[in-house]
């Protein structure tokens, strides 16, 4: 696969199962796997007496910088099992506000990031706003791992999501050494209506696949089930897809936040790993 530099990022030491399943993959692909340990600052200016400020913002500062240097000696002790990896690891403090930025700059520079559904009882309150820093400020794709399970190697049959977009596009581009690694790989259509590609939905893709030594197929098929997410997870599940690939974000996260959507019912109810960019 063509993924060298892999980033995974923790703010807890619940999510080693997340630094365990980054550390698999990028021993997989010889690559090199950058820990991001972070510590956040949750105050929030202007709560506080008159004068008080500076005063409890610096101890939100230092009590943020000993979580995170204690998450980088446990990720750097866990990481020294693994012989044959090749990492590093960094403990970084940031204000809630600043995740965005802050690993976004280090999405930015990487192939690839790993991380846990953002979403259930193990994951932190910031793991949100982290998978949306890689994918919008950083510009990375992300695989987003419901458990600790991996795609097979290489990964035997991918679906993928097509609904014409150019999110949906950027991920097929972005997934391509998996999509060329797969022994089939499904283009999953859902209620398709009549865009660029007229009335062949897919054809064009599954043209440009070919071409790159892609075994592709079409399928299109009518929603059954309440939600488009609930329709890809029941294909996948149908098909024994062992991982789904599909844009990320085609309406906007407040639209999504408020009134769901594809990306952010797959990011909660995912069933096997799913491969996203934007």
């Amino acid at each position: 696969m063509g993924y060298k530099s892999i980033l995974t990022i923790l703010s807890d030491k619940r999510q080693l199962p997340q630094l365990d399943a980054a550390a698999a993959l990028t021993a997989r692909v010889d690559g090199h796997l950058s820990v991001l340990s972070l510590g956040l600052d949750h105050t929030q200016v202007g709560y506080y007496f008159s004068g008080g400020t500076p005063y409890v913002f610096q101890d939100a500062i230092d009590m943020a910088m000993e979580q995170a240097e204690s998450l980088d000696q446990t990720v750097r002790q866990h990481l020294a099992r693994y012989a044959d990896l090749r990492w590093s690891s960094e403990a970084m403090v940031a204000q809630i506000g600043g995740i965005s930025n802050l690993v976004g700059m280090r999405a930015r520079f990487s192939d690839l990031t790993v991380l846990a559904r953002p979403y259930g009882e193990n994951a932190p309150g910031e793991a949100e706003a982290v998978v949306e820093a890689a994918l919008f400020e950083g510009g990375c794709p992300i695989l987003v791992l419901p458990g600790t399970d991996l795609p097979a190697d290489p990964p035997r049959k991918v679906l993928v999501a097509w609904n014409q977009s150019l999110e949906a596009l950027a991920a097929v581009r972005r997934a391509l050494p998996l999509l060329q690694a797969a022994q089939s790989v499904e283009i999953t259509i859902i209620d398709p209506r009549h865009g660029t590609e007229g009335s062949e939905p897919g054809a064009a893709l599954t043209q440009m696949l070919t071409r790159h030594g892609v075994h592709a197929e079409i399928a299109v098929l009518a929603r059954t089930a309440g939600t488009v997410s609930e329709e890809i997870n029941r294909r996948a599940t149908e098909i024994a897809a062992d991982l789904v690939v599909m844009g990320a974000y085609g309406h906007s996260r407040f639209r999504e936040a408020i009134l769901g959507g594809a990306t952010r019912n797959m990011l909660e109810k995912a069933r096997v790993p799913v491969f996203m960019a934007r």
